[in-house]
This record gives structure tokens, C-alpha cells and sequence, in this order.
């Protein structure tokens, strides 16, 4: 096998190979990517730690956070049409100081969002808050979890 063509296969994605954001928001409208974008920097920013990867099957960008040898997967950037979830897979036990997660009107279980329309604001700081909550709950046992839940309540 010559070199050129060990190039050329390089060139394309084995199933195995990530998947670049890049090429999961590019056949989204630019407003979308650019809205994915900057959802995804404060995801980077807030949690420099976190792996991200493009989960294909669902269409989206996914964040795990180490945990010892393992990682735990805590939020995610959703690109649809017409607008961008920022998503929490431990949402349900996040508190809401801003009054800004979703979700629950649709009876998920465990995922709460934020959504954005291109252009609009995002509240970094608030989202910086939520971020990391959400990556502290990914760490946590269940009964940890119920056991925050217990120490919340009225």
C-alpha cells in the first residue's frame, strides 16, 4: 500500500473515530452552530475537565466528567432546527436559582434544559453555576443524591 492511499483513508471517519462538533453543527443553520458554540465554550470553560464528545445516535454534544478511572456523563449541547438546548442528565436535582431550567412540564425524569433561540443572551454566569452543580451531581452516588434531596427539603 502506497502512501497516498493510506492518506486518502485517513481522510474519513472509521465508526470508531469521534466525531468532530464541527461536522454535527454544519448542517445546522449558522445561527444554531453559532448559538451550539458558545453554549459548548461555557460548557468547556465552566468545567475544563470535561470530556466532550458528539453522541451521534442522539445528535448531540455530550459532556462526561472524569470520576476516578471512569467518567460520568452530566450535560449536554442539543442542536435542533430552531433552537439549542444546554442539558443536565442530573437536572431534576439541581437547585434553580435563576428560574431557568425546563423539563419538568414534560414529566422527564432526570433531565432538566435551558434553551436558546439564535441571538439571544446567554447568562454565562448563571450558566457557570449550573454547570458545575451539574458535574457535582454526575460524582455522586444515588443515595447521595436522595440524601441532598432530604436535606433540601421544607
Amino acid at each position: 500500500m502506497g502512501n497516498g492511499h493510506r492518506l486518502a483513508t485517513e481522510a474519513h471517519h472509521s465508526p470508531m473515530d469521534p466525531i468532530p462538533p464541527e461536522l454535527l453543527l454544519e448542517g445546522f443553520p449558522p445561527g444554531i452552530r453559532d448559538a451550539a458554540d458558545r453554549l459548548s465554550a461555557v460548557v468547556r470553560r465552566a468545567v475544563p475537565e470535561a470530556i466532550e464528545r458528539v453522541r451521534p445516535g442522539w445528535r448531540l454534544i455530550g459532556y462526561d466528567v472524569p470520576f476516578g478511572r471512569r467518567t460520568r456523563y452530566f450535560a449536554f449541547v442539543a442542536p435542533e432546527v430552531e433552537h439549542v438546548h444546554l442539558g443536565f442528565e442530573y437536572g431534576v436535582w439541581m437547585t434553580d436559582p435563576h428560574g431557568l431550567l425546563r423539563g419538568a412540564h414534560l414529566k422527564l425524569r432526570k433531565v432538566r434544559y435551558v434553551t436558546y433561540q439564535p441571538g439571544d443572551p446567554i447568562p454565562e454566569p448563571a450558566l457557570v453555576e449550573y454547570i458545575r452543580e451539574a458535574a457535582r451531581l454526575a460524582t455522586m452516588t444515588p443515595a447521595e443524591r436522595i440524601a441532598r434531596d432530604l436535606d433540601r427539603a421544607p
